[in-house]
């Protein structure tokens, strides 16, 4: 029972992080435009990983696509790899963990074929929070590299060059969903250990000698001292037998006698 809530949970919380992360991917508030020293202000920016946004006081909102591949940085691209990559990798684990849970029964698939299902797809679900926390924390890195560096220019007389970003309710989204995750990825590796089968009997194996068939019949062993005649010996050629006496005893023993 522990082990079927341990795998149900873990695909709970495994499912709700990847949702997260889907939703924190198509969200616009990657970074919002800093209001510290501007309070008040007619048009507030903010922007997402695939467009840019433009909010004005009178409640009207204009978004542009990034219409560049090419003329966007690298960092910026390589966060986009990262959040398909872990949206693409906690699918999969998803469709895979439906049929590796211990609830549901397809076929004749047995437990170790379920737990095999389950340690991948809690894999994946590690690999697909590690993908969006990392992308997260990257964008987060630079933004805070960008404002210091606006922050910069501002103490210098430049503040009109450009505005400030902060940090958007985007990167928080995306970093529980990351968590969330991870979470159920160890939870779900943590349960595939309980559903591998314990081998407690041995399988019986039979032997059957080609040819003929032969029994097998357990009793006692009988122990000799290894040197009583064989009654079955063959006589062959250069076979010579001691002369008997009356009794049909030998009188002494014969070399055959060992054989």
């Amino acid at each position: 029972m522990s082990v079927t809530i341990c795998q149900s949970m873990g695909f709970v919380v495994s499912a709700l992080g990847i949702g997260g992360i889907i939703a924190s991917t198509c969200m616009d508030q990657w970074s919002t435009q800093d209001l510290y020293n501007n309070p008040v202000t007619a048009v507030f920016n903010y922007q997402g990983l695939w467009r840019t946004c433009v909010r004005e006081s009178s409640g009207f909102t204009e978004c542009r696509g990034y219409f560049t591949i090419l003329g966007l940085p690298a960092m910026f691209q390589a966060v986009r790899a990262l959040m398909i990559v872990g949206i693409v990798l906690g699918l999969l684990g998803l469709f895979v963990c439906i049929f590796a849970l211990k609830c549901i029964r397809i076929g004749s698939m047995e437990d170790t074929a379920k737990a095999n299902m389950t340690l991948t797809s809690g894999i994946m679900f590690i690999i697909a929070g590690l993908c969006a926390i990392t992308g997260v924390s990257v964008f987060a890195n630079m933004l805070v590299t960008n404002f210091w560096m606006s922050t910069t220019n501002m103490y210098q007389g430049m503040q009109n060059v450009q505005n400030r970003y902060t940090f958007g309710s985007a990167l928080f989204v995306g970093w529980v969903a990351g968590g969330l995750a991870l979470v159920g990825g160890i939870m779900m590796c943590l349960a595939c250990k309980g559903l591998i089968p314990e081998e407690s009997r041995y399988k019986a194996v039979s032997y059957n000698a080609s040819g003929r068939n032969i029994s097998y019949r357990t009793g006692p062993y009988k122990t000799g001292s290894g040197y009583e005649a064989d009654p079955k010996t063959r006589k062959g050629v250069g076979y010579e037998e001691a002369p008997r006496s009356e009794d049909g005893r030998r009188p002494y023993p014969s070399k055959y006698d060992y054989v």
